[in-house]
């Protein structure tokens, strides 16, 4: 009687974790939503697996990996301040479809030109340039569209859910373009791209939302970015959060640019490595994004982040000073999860801080951290790889990033009482 009584508590102890950690899929619109991007993200995830592997064979250059990287985030610095306005004024979901239409065609325009043998290495930079426009409205619309799907309570479990669905993405998707690559090349990995896009498209169209009521615009959307910028420069949590996060960006992130050159230099590998290397980071930041998920309403999330904050960059030295392939997926493993429990973490400590009439602004300027900052920090990486190698170039970065991390820690220590 007593092994039937545990077995039940058992039973109900875990009914209770899975309820807690898959809160947000309770809601209709979240489901479609989480199983529409999941298979858009798959896509997406092997169209940018295989584009750095071709770019790297057609130049067999690690700058020309950063010139990609760097035109496709110029067009965050140019529109996403504007993006945020955008979706501070316009219905999220009508321009979520309209940006998700134009990665579809996108998509296909480069399986086109691969299919036949037309692709050049400007192809690629101008299409990635065009893509950057698409992203810099589509990145404020997704991320503030969070509070639509579900209740207030449970928007932080929904933007771990969001991250779990991305790395899952980020595992699956490379290691099916790498096998996709070698076998049948790159054309069928951006093929494959364009028809995931239907997905999300699809669950967006399904969705049944409350009506919003529009807002009455009597400033002009410069007035309305200045009111966001000034929002984010007195606020000393979200101020911080985003440097962190940049900062990271910036510096930390330079290994991603140098995936596919690293898995042929220095792991003597080819397009099938560099896809399990990408595979190996998004499995180690699925695992975080599930632990964030499960831990529900915990109250150390800023203790967390700042564990995150210090285990990235000393992860990321160890990865630069390792030739072996099964050790260097194990590191990246460690390095991924780290990575996602900074972003993941701040990601909500910042959407816990905003008002919501500022949230698309404050959430464009979030995006653009990551997303603007990242091309910089492609085209440093590759120019220095270029002349200094790979692993000088990860050890730079992991540096500078761990530096600011012990600044942090040092000189602004609420960071870490954050809740």
């Amino acid at each position: 009687m007593a092994d039937v009584t545990i077995e039940k508590q058992a039973a109900t102890g875990l009914h209770a974790r899975l309820t807690r950690t898959f809160a947000a899929l309770q809601y209709g619109n979240y489901r479609l939503w989480f199983l529409g991007q999941l298979g858009s993200l798959v896509g997406t995830w092997m169209q940018s697996t295989a584009e750095g592997f071709l770019v790297f064979e057609l130049t067999n250059s690690p700058a020309y990996l950063g010139y990609v990287g760097f035109a496709a985030g110029v067009p965050s610095w140019l529109f996403m301040l504007f993006g945020g306005v955008v979706a501070d004024r316009f219905p999220r979901r009508n321009l979520i479809m309209l940006t998700q239409s134009a990665m579809m065609v996108l998509a296909f325009i480069s399986a086109a030109l691969t299919f036949t043998q037309l692709i050049q290495p400007w192809h690629i930079i101008v299409l990635a340039f065009i893509l950057g426009i698409a992203n810099a409205f589509d990145a404020p619309a997704r991320q503030a569209f969070v509070l639509e799907l579900v209740n207030r309570e449970d928007m932080g479990n929904a933007i771990a859910l969001n991250a779990t669905m991305f790395q899952m993405a980020t595992v699956v998707g490379p290691s099916i373009a790498g096998i996709t690559y070698a076998l049948v090349g790159p054309a069928w990995c951006f093929t494959i791209n364009g028809f995931s896009f239907i997905a999300v498209i699809a669950a967006l169209w399904r969705m049944k939302l409350e009506a919003t009521p529009s807002r009455i615009r009597t400033r002009s959307a410069w007035i309305e970015l200045r009111d966001g910028l000034k929002y984010v420069v007195g606020h000393p949590v979200i101020r911080t959060l985003l440097g962190v996060a940049g900062v990271t960006s910036l510096f930390g992130l330079a290994f991603v640019t140098l995936m596919p050159a690293w898995a042929v230099t220095i792991l003597g590998g080819d397009a099938t490595t560099n896809g399990l290397l990408q595979s190996a980071r998004g499995l180690g930041a699925l695992s975080a994004a599930l632990m964030i998920a499960s831990l529900g309403r915990f109250q150390w999330k800023g203790k967390l982040m700042t564990l995150g904050m210090f285990a990235f960059p000393l992860s990321l030295f160890l990865f630069a000073n390792v030739t072996q392939l099964w050790l260097s997926l194990a590191i990246l493993v460690c390095a991924g999860w780290s990575f996602m429990v900074l972003f993941n973490l701040a990601n909500i400590l910042i959407q816990q801080s905003v008002s919501d009439e500022l949230r698309g602004r404050v959430m464009a300027i979030y995006s653009l951290t990551f997303f603007g900052l990242m091309p910089i920090g492609a085209l440093w990486a590759g120019f220095f790889a270029e002349h200094f190698g790979e692993p000088a170039t990860v050890m730079l970065g992991a540096g500078i990033t761990l530096v600011f991390g012990a600044f942090v820690f040092w000189k602004i220590p609420q960071v870490r009482k954050l809740q």
